[in-house]
């Protein structure tokens, strides 16, 4: 399995980047421009078990995914896994946050795929653009939060 990870510093307590995430529907698109919409289909605010909508580009596609919440820790973290189709390559990702003291927390984003090598050989292209989204989200949030301070 190959997992993807990218982390950034806000300067923000860990309280913060869960108020905005319980706004997420509404936030979505301005975390990235690729990001077209999210909704919640069942369930709500990431509920174990609630299921997420969401539409975003990458690498100038459309991509159409669904996402069940898994496990939830309000201050710590979100996981969920990535539902059929896209399921067969992606199975999971999280969103943890750690408290680093003094209002700062770390802010990390994960994404597994199956297959690992393999994926990695016959897919670098994506995984570079997926790589690069996850860094420019977790930029974007930093920046979102921070000018909020």
């Amino acid at each position: 399995m190959l997992t993807l990870k990218d982390s950034v510093i806000i300067d923000q307590p860990q309280d913060a980047v869960f108020e905005w995430f319980e706004h997420f529907t509404e936030n979505y698109t301005f975390w990235h421009e690729d990001h077209v919409i999210a909704k919640w289909v069942r369930g709500k605010n990431f509920e174990e078990g609630s299921v997420l909508y969401a539409e975003e580009y990458l690498n100038g596609k459309l991509e159409k995914l669904s996402f069940e919440i898994t496990r939830y820790k309000k201050g710590e973290f979100i996981e969920y896994k990535i539902l059929f189709p896209h399921s067969i390559i992606s199975p999971a990702g999280a969103f943890h946050v750690e408290s680093l003291g003094n209002n700062r927390c770390l802010f990390t984003a994960t994404l597994s795929f199956r297959f690992g090598w393999m994926f990695l050989k016959f897919a670098k292209g994506r995984v570079e653009s997926l790589r690069k989204h996850m860094r420019e989200e977790g930029e974007n949030l930093k920046v979102l939060l921070e000018s909020k301070g």
